[in-house]
C-alpha cells in the first residue's frame, strides 16, 4: 500500500453515443493520464460516473483499465452502491485483478445507517472481499464525521484510509490531526489541494486532477519540495479551472477539459448533459491560464 500516494487521477469513463463504454477510450485515457505523470488511477468513481454502471459493466471496466494500466501505476476501483450485499458482490468481481484498493461510498439512499451499522458495513466489505478499502466520504446526507472515520480505521484492519470530499477544510483538518501515520488520507477538496497537501494529506483523488493532470502533479511536487510560494501561485491558477467545472454535470466538464487537451473521453451517460458552450469556453480560458495548449476544435 506504500505506492498509494500522490496524484491518483479519477479517470472519466468514455461512453459512446449509444451510452455504451468505449473500451478503446479507456486505454487512450489511461495512457494520457500516466504520460502526464500521475501516480495512480481511480476507476469507476464519481468522475467516472460509477453510479451508472451495473455489475457486469463495472467488472468489464475495471478489467479493461487493469489491462490498459499494465501495472505502471496503482489502480483504485470505485464502488458506489446502496447495500452491503451489492458492495460485496461488486468487490468479489475483482478477484485476480491488480486492484490496490476499493474506494467505497457509504450507503446513502434516503436512509442513513447509524454509526454501528456503518462500521459493520465496512467491516463486512473488507472481510468478504479481502481487498483494502478507502472510505469515499462524499455523500452530504450520509457524511461520516472525523471521529467515526477514525474509529472505523482503528477497528477494521481492512479499512486503510479515507478519501475526504466536500469543501469543508475544517473537517479535513480534524481528520488529519487524528490520523495515524499509516492511515491513507486523500483529499478530494478540489478547490483547496494546496491547503490539503500542506496539512499532510497522503495525496489526492479528485476531479481536477483528471482535468489538469500535469499542473496537479506539479502542485504536489512543489509542496513536497517545500516550495510553498510557487505552490500557492499554482493553486491560484488552478482554482479558476475548478470554478469553471464545478456543477451538476461535473463529469461532463472534466471530459470537456480532456477533449480540449486532445484526449477524447467520450460523452457523459444520459441523462447527464454535455458541457455547455459557456462551460467549455470558461474551461478553455482556465486551461490557457495554466499554460495548457487547447484544441481549436469545438467541444460542446
Amino acid at each position: 500500500m506504500s505506492a498509494l500516494r500522490g496524484i491518483i487521477a479519477p479517470a472519466a469513463t468514455p461512453f459512446n453515443a449509444a451510452g455504451e463504454i468505449d473500451f478503446d477510450g479507456v486505454r487512450r485515457q489511461a495512457d494520457w493520464l500516466i504520460a502526464a505523470g500521475v501516480h495512480g488511477l481511480a476507476i469507476g468513481g464519481s468522475t467516472g460516473e460509477g453510479h451508472t454502471l451495473d455489475r457486469e459493466e463495472f467488472r468489464d471496466l475495471i478489467v479493461a483499465a487493469d489491462e490498459a494500466i499494465g501495472g505502471r501505476v496503482p489502480l483504485v476501483a470505485g464502488i458506489i452502491t446502496n447495500s452491503t450485499r451489492d458492495a460485496v458482490l461488486k468487490g468479489r468481481l475483482l478477484a485476480g485483478s491488480r486492484v490496490a484498493a476499493l474506494q467505497v461510498t457509504p450507503v446513502h439512499y434516503l436512509f442513513k445507517p447509524d454509526d454501528e451499522a456503518m462500521l459493520q458495513h465496512f467491516r463486512t466489505l473488507a472481510e468478504e472481499t479481502g481487498l483494502p478499502v478507502l472510505i469515499y466520504n462524499v455523500v452530504p446526507w450520509t457524511y461520516l464525521a472525523p471521529d467515526l472515520l477514525l474509529r472505523i480505521m482503528r477497528e477494521v484492519p481492512g479499512v486503510i484510509g479515507v478519501k475526504q470530499s466536500a469543501g469543508d477544510l475544517k473537517l479535513f483538518a480534524d481528520l488529519m490531526i487524528g490520523a495515524r501515520p499509516e492511515d491513507h488520507i486523500f483529499s478530494a477538496v478540489d478547490a483547496l489541494m494546496y491547503s490539503s497537501y500542506a496539512l499532510g494529506a497522503r495525496g489526492s483523488i479528485a476531479a481536477i486532477l483528471t482535468a489538469a493532470p500535469r499542473a496537479s502533479v506539479d502542485l504536489w511536487d512543489l509542496v513536497q519540495a517545500g516550495r510553498h510560494d510557487e505552490a500557492k501561485a499554482l493553486h491560484e491558477r488552478l482554482l479558476p479551472l475548478w470554478n469553471a467545472m464545478v456543477g451538476d454535470n461535473l463529469p461532463a466538464c472534466v471530459k470537456a477539459a480532456q477533449a480540449l487537451q486532445g484526449c477524447d473521453a467520450g460523452l457523459p451517460r444520459a441523462p447527464m448533459p454535455p458541457a455547455t458552450a459557456e462551460q467549455v469556453q470558461a474551461i478553455r480560458d482556465a486551461l490557457e491560464g495554466l499554460g495548457v495548449s487547447c484544441s481549436s476544435r469545438a467541444v460542446a
